[in-house]
């Protein structure tokens, strides 16, 4: 069965499943940074910050660490990835090189894909029409973002690309971006870093990140809804349900959705500039209908990626036989991902089985047994996929790298320029927000501007303002969920 060389972009993020807890004193009611959000670009924060030996907790709203990077081994039985499950450039990429650390096994991604049409594959001068057609399309965007103006990826396409224009939209549009081609900024995607070789996690992506968590403070179930600045370089960091907490430096990572959303309040507000940026970043659409399938009535070998040769946006990708196991996934994405995914579960699982009929036969059904469907667009703490700029929006990226009230900083994948969309992205965002968040709360040694070391007290000291009392949070320096 032929195959297409990669040249594109393979994302995917959400997910959901269990962290083990673990038991210890409670988190002390001030800290140097806390950070907003336990994914991977709060996990990366969170490790810099501990190894400089400052004081660090991480605040995560749901029951488990990784945000849009979770691994569920209950559903069915074997690691199942609810969201993240590519590693882009495992060379290069700085948290497949902390698996092989962390003695997690990374091996690699088939080096290509392959193209359905009807019940039959694409033949071999098929799918050199289909590769021509990509090349064509990528090169036109290009040719775009060299403008002076900003345009849509769907602005940018050539006027004759013929009948596999669907798919290489699909392609490169909703599955890599998980936006249509009419929402996506030319700009941002022509600056975005290629991502033509890949890797999975035998364990899990999700569990590879929970790996990395370990040892660090980590309060979970604890959603913040509310960051003051009480001046002098000091916040209030409100919780639901779980007290307050004053840090002097903050590190959010929560989703660009969630922040326009309200779900956190700032006092003073949060300024135009950063609420503009966020506006042009808002995720994408990306969902996943996990079927487990008895034997391989697909013929397929592991993860082997397919697509089809669509004639509109109603279309999906097959990843056979996940790891060698019995799971498939079939991932939709981009408007009609997100409308498919807003009709529920058993809409999705219906639309999974026709389009699985229409390309391999009514009798692969037979063979599926458990299912399981994301929700990402309706999850409470994520809303959504990843981030993909509109049009006009690629400035936007380094705008939410610039700090706010001085020492409140913003980190995640959509604050990275080239690897948005990536957990590499978000990890290295977290690193550089840790890495901003140290020089905030550590004086520059020999500095005249650094703060003195002694007190000056010798006159009557002035009244204090009344401080507003704040209890702890009760669980665990590490892990807890109480």
């Amino acid at each position: 069965m032929p195959r297409i060389s990669r040249r594109s972009f393979l994302m995917a993020t959400a997910g959901a499943a269990s962290f083990p807890v673990l038991n210890g004193a409670s988190v002390a009611a001030e800290t140097d940074v806390a950070i907003i959000g336990g994914g991977a670009a709060g996990i990366a924060a969170a490790r810099r910050i501990g190894a400089a030996g400052r004081r660090v907790v991480v605040l995560e709203a749901a029951e488990q660490v990784g945000g849009r990077c979770i691994t569920d081994t209950t559903t069915f039985g074997v690691p199942y990835d609810v969201g993240a499950h590519w590693l882009h450039v495992p060379e290069s990429n700085p948290v497949a090189k902390l698996a092989l650390r962390a003695g997690v096994d990374i091996y690699p991604a088939p080096p290509g894909q392959r193209v359905r049409i009807g019940r039959r594959n694409a033949r071999e001068s098929e799918l050199e029409e289909y590769l021509a057609v990509v090349a064509r399309g990528k090169r036109a965007i290009e040719d775009a973002a060299r403008g002076k103006v900003d345009i849509s990826c769907a602005q940018a396409m050539p006027k004759d690309l013929g009948e596999w224009q669907p798919l290489m939209e699909f392609y490169l549009g909703p599955f890599g971006c998980g936006k249509d081609f009419s929402e996506l900024s030319a700009t941002d995607f022509a600056r975005s870093s290629e991502r033509d070789v890949d890797a999975y996690c035998r364990q899990g992506f999700g569990a590879l990140l929970a790996k990395l968590a370990e040892g660090l403070p980590v309060q979970l179930s604890t959603p913040v809804t509310k960051i003051t600045a009480l001046g002098r370089g000091s916040f209030l960091i409100d919780t639901a349900g779980k007290g307050s907490l004053q840090a002097r430096a903050v590190i959010v990572t929560v989703s660009t959705n969630m922040l326009l959303d309200g779900k956190i309040t700032f006092a003073p507000a949060l300024p135009k500039r950063q609420l503009d940026a966020l506006s042009r970043l808002r995720l994408g659409h990306y969902e996943r209908i996990a079927l487990e399938v008895a034997g391989n009535p697909f013929g397929l070998l592991r993860d082997d990626l397919v697509f089809e040769k669509a004639d509109n946006d109603h279309t999906a990708a097959l990843l056979a036989n996940v790891g060698g196991t019995s799971l498939s996934f079939i991932d939709v994405a981009g408007s009609f991902g997100r409308d498919l995914a807003a009709k529920g579960p058993r809409e999705m699982t219906a639309f999974a089985f026709e389009w699985i009929d229409k390309l391999y036969g009514a009798d692969v059904r037979k063979a599926i047994q458990r299912t399981h469907a994301t929700q990402w667009a309706s999850s409470p703490f994520v809303q959504g996929s990843f981030s993909a700029a509109s049009v006009g929006g690629q400035p936007s990226r380094r705008i939410l790298m610039e700090p706010f009230f001085d020492r409140v900083f913003y980190a995640g994948e959509a604050a990275h320029e080239t690897l948005w969309g990536t957990v590499s992205g978000a990890w290295e965002s977290g690193e550089r927000a840790a890495d901003a968040a140290l020089k905030a709360v550590v004086p520059v040694t020999g500095s005249r501007a650094a703060p003195t070391p002694v007190k000056r007290q010798k006159k009557a000291a002035p009244k204090k303002q009344p401080r507003r009392q704040s209890p702890s949070f009760f669980g665990t320096p590490r892990i807890s969920n109480d």
